[in-house]
């Protein structure tokens, strides 16, 4: 299994944005393997190293549902959005996480 930066392994583990996972690992929120980590750009090994975020073991999804949708004009392809503006997770109501992605 190969290594990836810790932020990134929360981020596609749904626990939040790589942005929000260096906020949540530089205030002390996230261990690996009973350590509490700190530093920005630690490596782990999915599926070896214990990872908990909280308190609660971060694990990552294995199962993946795809949606393909014709956004509409007027809706932005993303998450969140920063202006208030509808986006396609307000066309798209499942209980699965979704992840936004738009062909380039």
């Amino acid at each position: 299994m190969e290594e990836e930066r810790l932020q990134k392994y929360l981020a596609n583990c749904g626990i939040a944005s790589r942005r929000k996972a260096e906020e949540l690992i530089l205030n002390g929120k996230v261990s690996v393997n009973g350590k509490v980590i700190t530093e920005l750009g630690t490596k782990v090994k999915p599926g070896v190293d214990k990872i908990f975020y909280n308190g609660k073991e971060v694990r990552e999804e294995e199962n993946y549902v795809y949606i393909l949708l014709n956004k509409p004009i007027g809706y932005v392809t993303t998450a969140n959005d920063q202006f208030k503006r509808d986006t396609v997770l307000d066309l798209v109501k499942v209980k699965e996480r979704i992840v936004p992605c738009r062909k380039t």
